[in-house]
């Protein structure tokens, strides 16, 4: 039952967010290199952004990477599709692609 309930937590957050971003701590206090960077790119943005700290919640950060395939953290979602990890983020962000993707996800919210 708690599989069950777990994967619809998820799949709410991500449709109720347009930029959620699963990560270990908070924007405020990241808990790793790459959540660091992640949310250092994001912010640069200046675009509102949900998270989520897996490492508070156990049964997200285990159930997460096996719903979308993606074996780490941090994990963003813009529109209900999963985006991508650090590398992906920072290139995103390095190319201008990232800025235009939430620009066109926060309009819509």
């Amino acid at each position: 039952m708690q599989t069950l309930d777990t994967e619809a937590r998820i799949r709410k957050q991500i449709a109720e967010n347009p930029v959620i971003l699963y990560m270990k701590g908070t924007p405020a206090a990241p808990e790793c290199g790459f959540s660091r960077a992640a949310v250092g790119a994001l912010s640069k943005i200046g675009k509102p952004f949900a998270f989520v700290n897996v490492l508070a919640a156990p049964h997200i950060r285990e159930k997460l990477p096996k719903l979308f395939q993606w074996p780490t953290f941090p994990q963003l979602f813009v529109n209900g599709e999963l985006i991508g990890g650090c590398d992906i983020i920072l290139e995103m962000e390095a190319d201008g692609s990232l800025q235009a993707l939430l620009e066109k996800a926060t309009a819509q919210a």
